[in-house]
C-alpha cells in the first residue's frame, strides 16, 4: 500500500501508512508506532486484516493477467509501499522477463529498501515522487529510462486512491494518465469500498484520526475514477473476487464461500483505454 508522509528522512515515532500495512501484512519493516495502529484494526476490528491480504492477492493476479494476455511489457506502480513477496515486478518478470516496472512513492522506508531490493534488477526503477503529481512522475528521468509512452502501460493503483482526500482530485490522477499513455494501456485499481455499515465508519475514523486521510467511496465514486476508460470483466467487484485463483490467492480459500463482511471492503478493476 501506498504513503502519503512527508519529510526527508525516516522517522520512528511517526506512524506511516506504509509500514502499517506491512505490520498488518506479517513483514517485519515496522516500528512501534505503526504496530500500535496496526493493533488497533487486530483488536477492535477483527476480521479487518484481510483486506490487506485480499487486496495483495487481487493485485498479484492483475500483474500476472497483464504480463500474460495483453502484450505490455511496462508498468508504473504508483504508490507501490513496502516491498512484499511477489512484488509487480516479479510476477511480471516471471511470465514476461523483458517487463519493465517503475515504481513511485514518497514514504522514506519504501524508497531505501526499495532500491535496496532492486539494485541488482536492471529493469526497475524507484522514484521518489507523491501520487499527486503525475506529471513530475511522468516526466521524471528514470521514468523515461523505462517507459516508453508511444507504447502501452500497465498504470498500477493499489490502494492508493483511497489516500487522496476528495480535494486532492483523485479522479484527476486517473484523468492525467488515461490522456497520457496510448491505447491499449490498462489502469489496475483497488479501492476501500463504503459498506455503509459500522464496519466501514470504525476503520475510516482510525485512518483519519491517526494520518488525516483515509477516503470509503461508493461503488459509483469508484468507477467514475475510471471515466473514460473500459472497466473489463468482471467489473468493479470486492477483491477476492476479482478472477479468483486459488492458487495464487492462498488467504482466500474457497473462491465459492460467502465472503466476510470486511472482504466486502475492498474492491479491484481492471481497465482499459480504447
Amino acid at each position: 500500500m501506498a504513503a502519503m508522509t512527508y519529510g526527508s528522512s525516516i522517522d520512528p515515532a511517526k506512524p506511516s501508512i506504509a509500514r502499517v500495512y506491512d505490520y498488518l501484512l506479517g513483514g517485519k519493516d515496522n516500528y512501534a508506532v505503526d504496530r500500535e495502529i496496526g493493533d488497533v484494526f487486530k483488536r477492535d476490528l477483527p476480521g479487518s486484516v484481510s483486506i490487506a491480504f485480499a487486496n495483495r492477492a487481487a493485485l498479484t493476479r492483475a500483474v500476472r493477467e497483464i504480463a500474460k494476455t495483453t502484450g505490455i511489457r511496462q508498468f508504473i506502480d504508483l504508490g507501490s509501499g513496502l516491498p512484499t513477496a511477489d512484488n509487480v515486478h516479479q510476477v511480471a518478470q516471471r511470465h514476461a522477463p523483458d517487463s519493465r516496472v517503475v515504481y513511485v512513492d514518497i514514504d522514506d522506508q519504501v524508497l531505501v529498501h526499495g532500491r535496496a531490493l532492486l539494485e541488482d534488477n536492471d529493469r526497475t526503477r524507484v522514484i521518489a515522487l507523491d501520487v499527486r503529481d503525475p506529471e513530475g512522475i511522468r516526466t521524471h528521468p528514470a521514468t523515461l529510462e523505462m517507459i516508453d509512452f508511444d507504447r502501452p502501460v500497465a498504470v498500477i493503483l493499489s490502494a492508493i486512491l483511497h489516500h487522496v482526500n476528495d480535494d486532492e482530485d483523485p479522479a484527476g490522477i486517473v484523468r492525467y494518465w488515461r490522456d497520457h499513455v496510448p491505447s491499449g494501456s490498462h489502469f489496475f485499481i483497488s479501492h476501500f469500498r463504503s459498506g455503509d455499515n459500522p464496519e466501514t465508519a470504525e476503520a475510516e475514523k482510525v485512518l483519519q484520526k491517526t494520518f488525516g486521510r483515509g477516503r470509503w467511496r461508493t461503488d459509483a465514486e469508484i468507477a467514475s475514477l475510471l471515466e473514460g476508460l473500459e472497466i473489463l470483466d468482471p467489473g468493479i467487484v470486492p477483491a477476492s473476487l476479482w478472477r479468483p485463483d486459488e492458487t495464487d490467492n492462498p488467504w482466500n480459500g474457497d473462491a465459492r464461500r460467502e465472503l466476510t463482511v470486511w472482504e466486502h471492503l475492498i474492491v479491484a478493476g481492471l481497465a482499459r483505454k480504447a
